[in-house]
C-alpha cells in the first residue's frame, strides 16, 4: 500500500509530562516530550456523511495519548514511541501511523533530540479497531 498517497491526520506538538530516561535524576523527575503524529486513513465516507463517526476521532485519541504518555515510566524513548503507535492504530479508522516523540532537555546544544518510527496495525501487532 502507498501510505504516501492516502489522507493524513496530523496532531503537532502534543506536549506532556512523564518520567522518561535512563539516569537516576530521570527516573525521578518528570520531563517534557513533544509528540506529532500522522494518522493515515480513508476520508471518502466522512466526506460523503459528513459524521464524525466516519471519520478518525483525533480529539479522544489525543486524549489517549495523553493518558497513556503522563502514566508512563519507560527507558527509552523508542518504547514510548512504540506504545503510541500501538495506542494509534487500534484507534478506528487509523491504518497506519508516523509517531515521533522528542526530548527537548535530552542534550544540552540541542533544540531537542527523538525518535521518529512507522507503524501499520499489522506491524504493531494489532489486527482490529476499538
Amino acid at each position: 500500500m502507498d501510505y504516501d498517497k492516502m489522507d493524513k491526520i496530523f496532531l503537532k506538538d502534543l506536549t506532556f509530562r512523564c518520567i522518561i530516561g535512563i539516569y537516576p535524576e530521570e527516573r525521578t523527575n518528570k520531563q517534557d516530550v513533544i509528540i506529532n503524529l500522522t494518522l493515515y486513513t480513508d476520508f471518502q465516507k466522512a466526506i460523503a456523511s459528513e459524521k464524525i463517526e466516519d471519520t478518525v476521532n483525533y480529539e479522544r485519541l489525543g486524549l489517549k495519548i495523553k493518558d497513556l504518555v503522563e502514566n508512563s515510566s519507560f527507558l527509552l524513548v523508542e518504547k514510548l514511541a512504540q506504545a503510541i503507535a500501538a495506542c494509534s492504530v487500534k484507534t478506528e479508522g487509523v491504518q497506519a501511523v508516523k509517531v515521533q516523540v522528542k526530548k527537548p532537555e535530552a542534550l544540552r546544544f540541542t533544540k531537542s533530540v527523538g525518535v521518529e518510527i512507522f507503524r501499520t496495525a499489522k506491524i504493531a501487532g494489532w489486527t482490529g479497531s476499538v
